[in-house]
């Protein structure tokens, strides 16, 4: 992939390796001894922010999965995580759903699900190689992104993709036009950019980004790039932007920010470091309720909660039982927008479902308001 320079500053990145944690008995202490700690006396409470979880790619794409399952049988393949979320992926692996890195380890003529986050066509071509039934659950926001890299390519655009170099849906978009497409992680990386012809540049984003930093680095592009053009639409994701702005709300109000979502979620770990930017004296991100530390509670009158766009919403429920249990039973949700949005599943589930004479074929997700809290 063509990159710019890595910020000096910025953290290296980790090749992810599957290794089995641990159980590593901890004794958690009382209400009573936590409460004996604090720094504070008086109400405490939880701000719940809206929207938060699933959005409409993800449940889709898990519906997906779950519909192939129903349909085809044990074992459904799925290239790379389904969605970034750790109980997502291991309720699935429980129901028969085998995780593979790459098309060449799925036995030919199997069924293959391609995840939310998009592939290259170079990945198709190696699931077609070797008679692979494919499904492909790619986020039609995501798929909007990779049909603009083809379009502003065919209109000989070179294109500056602002995304985390590594990510599945950067790899997915650059495989489009690689020769065209020129991957900037940051703003920090545009001076030593170098392009072709200045004057026939259009910028593209990941879905999952930051808001804040990808605008910077945009002006960044501009002051560099002047004749540098805009995608016709936002390629940020609805959800990431909605849930970036309920935790701005949040945020402020908060002495401890609680993010629930994976580690290479990436809009969960923006949701963490945007918590930290609009003024949460202190921001964690968990996968569950049981990964949260009861020390954090001893300087924290106000808790906020939110959760990455690819958290089911039972996971957070634990979060807040916790809580309760501490004495933050006070619960008041923040709501900055209303999300029904859905998509309709992958024609290729579609079109078995009808086969099989199934009615209800279309949706791929539940139509929910940003204030249910089931």
């Amino acid at each position: 992939m063509t990159s710019t320079a890595t910020a000096p500053d910025a953290p290296a990145r980790r090749q992810h390796i599957a290794v089995p944690m641990p159980m590593v008995p901890r004794r958690r202490r009382s209400p009573e001894e936590v409460a004996a700690e604090s720094t504070f006396t008086g109400p405490r409470k939880v701000l719940l922010a809206a929207p938060r979880g699933y959005c409409a790619g993800v449940d889709r794409a898990v519906v997906a999965v779950e519909k192939a399952l129903e349909t085809y049988g044990a074992p459904v393949y799925v290239r790379k995580e389904i969605v970034h979320n750790r109980h997502v992926v291991e309720t699935l692996q429980e129901k028969g759903v085998i995780f593979v890195e790459e098309a060449d380890e799925v036995p030919e003529g199997a069924l293959l699900v391609f995840s939310a986050h998009g592939v290259s066509p170079a990945v198709k071509d190696l699931a077609e190689s070797r008679s692979l039934q494919t499904i492909d659950a790619t986020c039609p926001l995501v798929t909007k992104v990779h049909r603009e890299a083809v379009r502003f390519t065919r209109d000989d655009y070179e294109i500056l993709l602002i995304g985390h170099e590594g990510h599945e849906e950067v790899e997915g978009t650059y495989g489009e036009a690689p020769d065209n497409i020129t991957i900037v992680n940051g703003p920090w990386e545009v001076d030593d950019l170098q392009v072709r012809n200045p004057e026939q540049l259009i910028w593209l984003s990941q879905t999952t980004l930051s808001v804040d930093e990808t605008m910077e680095t945009v002006q960044k592009l501009r002051e560099r790039f002047p004749k540098l053009q805009d995608p016709p639409s936002d390629d940020i994701c609805y959800a990431t932007s909605n849930r970036q702005a309920a935790i701005k709300k949040v945020a402020p109000q908060s002495d401890l920010v609680i993010v629930v979502g994976s580690e290479n979620s990436s809009n969960s770990v923006r949701l963490k470091e945007v918590a930290k930017e609009y003024g949460a004296a202190r921001a964690e991100r968990v996968d569950y309720a049981n990964q949260v530390d009861e020390a954090w509670f001893q300087e924290a009158a106000t808790i906020g909660v939110t959760s990455g766009a690819s958290v089911p919403e039972v996971l957070v429920d634990d979060v807040l039982r916790l809580l309760a249990d501490y004495g933050y039973g006070k619960v008041e949700e923040v709501v900055t927008a209303e999300e029904d949005i859905v998509f309709s599943l992958p024609k290729e589930i579609r079109k078995a479902l009808t086969q099989a004479g199934h009615d209800d074929v279309g949706v791929g997700g539940r139509k929910r308001s940003a204030c249910s809290t089931s």
